[in-house]
């Protein structure tokens, strides 16, 4: 098996220190010795904490992006099963990331260049999706398939339910030990549920 390179060794360091810490209580050192580099040798590939920071935060979005926006974003699907694709993707992009929303929240409130910098990119694959959905759905409501409504607010439904799970993670894991024998067939279940929950929403 190929070996990780230095600097996929650190990034993935760094990510799980800002996860944990938030950008202004990750310590380079922390991310270095997690690493098992010299901080010289963080500092050789990277420079900055800010320029680690940057290079985590844009692949998240280059991932969302990948992963879960294509998904959404194909129109050649009737349009239940394109959401059916693109919350699955969501979802999943989340679980395999369950610490990324509470941090992605903390960091907006916290520091106005990161939330400049998220905006602006993920602001581009809402607008970009919501209008091609936007058009698949008042097509198919002129024929009678689906209710006509905003695919701005049909996103936000989505994410709303994709995401609460995972913010609501220490109210819900009693739940889901009551519920379920494991954490994964509890996901796939909920992530099922909300896939249901979305499609009924579409119905004329």
């Amino acid at each position: 098996m190929r070996e990780k390179s230095t600097e996929t060794l650190i990034l993935e360091a760094a990510e799980r220190e800002f996860l944990a810490k938030g950008f202004a209580g990750a310590r380079t050192t922390a991310i270095a010795e997690d690493a098992g580099v010299t901080h010289a040798m963080l500092h050789y590939y990277f420079r900055s904490k800010q320029n680690l920071f940057d290079r985590i935060v844009e692949s998240k979005i280059e991932l969302l992006d990948r992963l879960v926006f294509s998904a959404f974003d194909d129109d050649s699907f009737p349009l239940a099963e394109r959401l059916s694709r693109g919350i699955a993707a969501h979802f999943d992009f989340i679980a395999d990331n369950p610490g990324l929303p509470a941090f992605m929240i903390t960091q907006l409130n916290a520091d106005s260049s990161v939330r400049l910098k998220i905006v602006a990119a993920v602001g581009d694959m809402v607008n970009r999706l919501s209008t091609s959905l936007q058009r698949q759905i008042d097509a198919d409501a002129s024929r009678g398939l689906c209710d006509r409504i905003d695919a701005r607010m049909l996103l936000l439904d989505i994410a709303s339910l994709n995401v609460f799970i995972f913010l609501a993670a220490p109210m819900v894991d009693p739940m889901v030990s009551g519920l379920f024998s494991d954490r994964k067939a509890f996901l796939e279940a909920r992530k099922q549920e909300n896939i249901t929950t979305i499609l009924k929403r579409l119905k004329p």
